[in-house]
């Protein structure tokens, strides 16, 4: 019986997406703009959904549903971070979502570290998650980082592109 019940957890926590939300991700195809944005609102949730957490006095378990959403946001951050990479090595140029992305990133900081030093926590508790926070904390301050340099390389490879020649688009045009 417990068994069954640790079987059953562990595949419901397989997928940190929800089925609609999988839909809007296969939808948006490999659009850069479409799905980055939707990754990063993905993740927005679900520090929201912690937030609420965190503040409702009802919740029972509370360590271990904070532990939960915080692993959940850091899977979908990983895959916000995966998509990235193919982008980059597709050679797609993302400068838009990566504005985004990196204003996301300043408010994601913001929230982990929130919760990093939230008062009214019992040690047993902060203990429960401090693992998987401290690692989401850490992937989004170097991703930060990451993606700043990769905007700026990103802007200085669009100043290099080959422009059409204004002789040529003339001549074309006579």
């Amino acid at each position: 019986m417990i068994l069954a019940a640790l079987v059953s957890r562990a595949q419901h926590r397989n997928d940190p997406l929800t089925p609609q939300e999988i839909d809007q991700i296969r939808d948006s195809s490999w659009e850069p703009q479409q799905r980055l944005t939707l990754y990063v609102k993905f993740a927005r949730a679900r520090l929201e959904a912690l937030e609420q957490l965190r503040n409702d006095p009802k919740v029972k378990d509370r360590a271990q549903q904070t532990h939960d959403k915080l692993d959940d946001f850091a899977r979908i951050y990983d895959e916000l971070n995966d998509n990235i990479d193919t982008y980059v090595e597709r050679r797609d140029d993302i400068r838009k979502p990566l504005k985004t992305i990196i204003g996301a990133d300043t408010e994601f900081q913001a929230k982990l570290r929130a919760l990093k030093d939230a008062t009214g926590v019992t040690p047993d508790e902060a203990r429960e998650y401090e693992f998987v926070l401290s690692s989401a904390l850490e992937t989004v301050d170097t991703s930060a980082d990451d993606h700043r340099k990769l905007l700026a390389d990103q802007e200085e490879a669009a100043k290099h592109r080959k422009k059409p020649d204004s002789k040529q688009s003339a001549s074309r045009n006579e």
